[in-house]
């Protein structure tokens, strides 16, 4: 157990090598002392590999935090920036001194308005639907014009949709392939298209998962499976990536409320597309009003989620610019406690946990009433 966690620690890039090798040191001390000697001196050595994990934390604490440097220089391009997290993170990061490049789905929307009335010379607004070819070639040839021979620092791939959470039986075809093509497909096909100019600058990829990606989360198949592949996605080409001198980090948020819930125009069109999509059996089953009922779940999670994005949006902004970031981030309310509750709980009780924090539901589909 304490190897493991040693390993884990520096896979997330929060341990200095330094550091790994005095722990691992100590795991191969402690271990043969275990294996060799009696039981007195076999605690003894445990003790001892406890010391040494807290003396190198300590190490790890009491060293200075470094970033990269000549941030004039460097550019990011940022998927999804209408609102939210890319909106925030796009004003940020050219406050910082940082070229961003924001791509937005309207680009007469307000939140393209909203960067532009910033007057950053920093920050320039690009038309992209991450799930166009066309605009995202017409972006890559725009970025490369302006980056010359510099490359690119960063790809952020942020955008992403929700849908409406409905079981997963009622959730429309349609909602699934929407909730692949901008959750998972749009940032494999950025990186495709942006590698060439990440490898040049040995830049980073940060990509916007969720901890619905890690944990099973009743309602939310469409967006848990897509995420899910995203943080694959982005563990898989860490690994490659990094012969290239390119870092890929996941941002695993927990809930913070953005747009992303939608609206009450978009409730009702949910509610007709569950309608029009379920069989006639599964519409008797639950029932119309059960599944009228499902669009008013997104209002619920957004009031349950987190207001302030600043975690989030620090957490990217470290991944970008710290000279050594962390293989993954989890920003908010039981980000990193709930997947570490899954992994040391057995099923049925880690079960138990997720369907008491979804929450109870006095509409029940029609024919669980009475059961």
């Amino acid at each position: 157990m304490f190897f493991l966690t040693v390993l884990r620690r520096f896979k997330e890039g929060n341990w200095t090598f330094g550091a790994l090798v005095g722990a691992l040191v100590g795991t191969l001390v402690g271990t043969t002392l275990c294996l060799a000697a009696p039981p007195l001196d076999c605690g003894t050595a445990l003790l001892g590999c406890s010391l040494v994990l807290i003396g190198c934390s300590l190490v790890l604490m009491c060293e200075p935090e470094r970033s990269v440097e000549q941030l004039q220089s460097r550019a990011v391009l940022i998927t999804g920036c209408d609102s939210g997290f890319g909106l925030a993170l796009a004003s940020r990061l050219s406050e910082a001194g940082l070229k961003v490049f924001a791509g937005v789905l309207d680009e007469n929307g307000p939140g393209a308005r909203r960067l532009r009335e910033r007057g950053s010379q920093n920050l320039q607004v690009l038309q992209l639907d991450v799930t166009d070819d066309s605009q995202i070639e017409t972006a890559r040839r725009h970025v490369c014009s302006q980056l010359h021979n510099t490359g690119l620092w960063g790809l952020v791939n942020n955008a992403g949709v929700l849908h409406c959470p409905a079981d997963a039986e009622l959730h429309p075809m349609a909602a699934y392939r929407l909730c692949v093509d901008v959750n998972f497909l749009s940032a494999v096909k950025m990186s495709q298209v942006f590698l060439p100019l990440l490898r040049r600058s040995r830049g980073r990829i940060v990509n916007m998962s969720s901890m619905a990606g890690e944990v099973a989360m009743p309602m939310l198949a469409a967006y848990g499976a897509s995420k899910a592949a995203l943080s694959v996605f982005s563990r898989v080409m860490r690994l490659e990536l990094t012969a290239w001198g390119v870092t890929v980090v996941t941002i695993q948020p927990a809930g913070f409320r953005t747009n992303i819930f939608g609206n009450s125009v978009d409730a009702a069109r949910y509610r007709d597309e569950i309608v029009s999509a379920a069989s006639s059996e599964a519409r008797e089953d639950y029932g119309m009003a059960y599944i009228s009922s499902l669009p008013g779940r997104l209002s619920q999670m957004s009031r349950q989620s987190a207001e302030d994005l600043s975690p989030v949006v620090h957490a990217v902004r470290h991944a970008l610019l710290a000279a050594r970031p962390k293989a993954l981030y989890t920003p908010g309310r039981m980000g990193w406690f709930l997947p570490f509750l899954q992994r040391c709980c057995p099923g049925r009780m880690f079960d138990a946990v997720i369907m008491a924090l979804a929450g109870h539901s006095d509409c029940k589909p029609a024919a669980l009433h009475g059961s």
